[in-house]
């Protein structure tokens, strides 16, 4: 076990971040009473409950991220008679987590949270932040609270059996994360380690995790408590990508939308005048370089309610959306944009 980052949040609230070499050293070193714990996990991840664990188990998918399933999980930590010292263990992707923290934020006005995620895109993504959440009348996440976790449980053994395509639903943000770095170094990293990533090689894993995770805590810890703007460059891609996952009823993944979206905020950044054409491109290559799609395009019939979709984005500002662009590496700018400019970036 080792404490890899200790990250500051909203409220003065830290959150530790540990890796571990294997589930079971994950397990070993818990450290909480199972009769004091409710576990949380779908039907993907039950398999990875410990056997003598109080739990809930509900169905995967992001169609279950509603408040019935958060009433499951409050009414089974009644059931347990768990108190507000009672902690609440989340196994699985960013979809268990965020309701488990969004359960536990509300249970007697706030108890434990421990996140042990179990796909990359949760490991580099959702874990971290203190965002909790659910969709709500067909915008996601628009229902949800800020409730840090006290820790964060990483075992990059769990990605082996992860599905292919559910690997690189992470790797789609772990991409985004290369732009957002002040350096280099990650995207440098991608490129020389591409084959090895793909292959799932471990140690490569931990690295890439780190990396990406990295990025990530420079954004939070700058921005802690989402005053200043800086933290919502975390959402680069995701304006774009979210109206598409909504307008595809949710059959892509959240990885696969965001590259999508990152493209289109670079094709967007260069209409503007404010991206460098040369950084764009080279951007645009790396996301292509994984394989992932930059080149769908929106029908003319179904742009208007991608145009709604994205009316829907939380991310407004004086009920404005705005999207996150960026100048260069490492250089975000949040920024409305005329429906035209949107209208070019996604329907030709």
């Amino acid at each position: 076990m080792e404490r890899i980052f200790s990250v500051p949040l909203k409220g003065g609230q830290i959150t530790d971040v540990y890796a571990f070499s294997s589930i079971k050293s994950l397990w070993d070193n818990l450290g909480i009473g199972h009769d004091n714990a409710l576990f949380v996990a779908d039907t993907n991840t039950q398999c990875y409950l410990p056997p003598e664990a109080n739990s809930i188990v509900i169905p995967a998918g992001e169609s279950e991220k509603n408040w019935s399933s958060i009433d499951r999980i409050l009414s089974r930590a009644l059931e347990l008679g768990l108190a507000r010292d009672s902690v609440f263990v989340a196994v699985g992707g960013g979809v268990i987590l965020d309701m488990t923290a969004f359960a536990a934020s509300v249970y007697m006005r706030g108890s434990r949270l421990v996140l042990v995620p179990t796909t990359l895109l949760s490991m580099v993504d959702a874990t971290l932040g203190g965002k909790t959440g659910i969709d709500y009348g067909g915008g996601k996440n628009l229902v949800g609270t800020f409730y840090p976790s006290e820790r964060v449980m990483i075992a990059s053994a769990f990605l082996s059996s992860l599905p292919m395509r559910e690997y690189m639903c992470g790797l789609g943000e772990v991409v985004k994360h290369a732009f957002l770095s002040h350096d280099t170094r990650l995207a440098e990293f991608l490129l020389a380690e591409k084959e090895r990533i793909l292959a799932r090689d471990e140690s490569i894993m931990d690295r890439m995790i780190r990396l990406s995770l990295e990025v990530k805590i420079d954004y939070i810890t700058r921005d802690p408590e989402e005053k200043k703007g800086i933290r919502s460059a975390l959402n680069l891609g995701h304006t774009f990508g979210h109206a598409l996952e909504a307008l595809k009823g949710f059959s892509i993944s959240h990885g696969e939308d965001v590259a999508w979206g990152v493209a289109k905020a670079f094709q967007a950044g260069v209409l503007t005048g404010i991206t460098d054409r040369e950084f764009a491109a080279k951007s645009i290559s790396l996301i292509e370089a994984f394989g992932f799609d930059s080149e769908t395009v929106i029908s003319a019939e179904d742009f208007p309610s991608f145009m709604a979709a994205i009316a829907k984005d939380k991310k407004k500002k004086g009920g404005e959306v705005r999207f996150v662009l960026m100048e260069n590496q490492g250089e975000p700018v949040l920024t409305p944009l005329d429906e035209s400019v949107v209208r070019r970036c996604v329907s030709c």
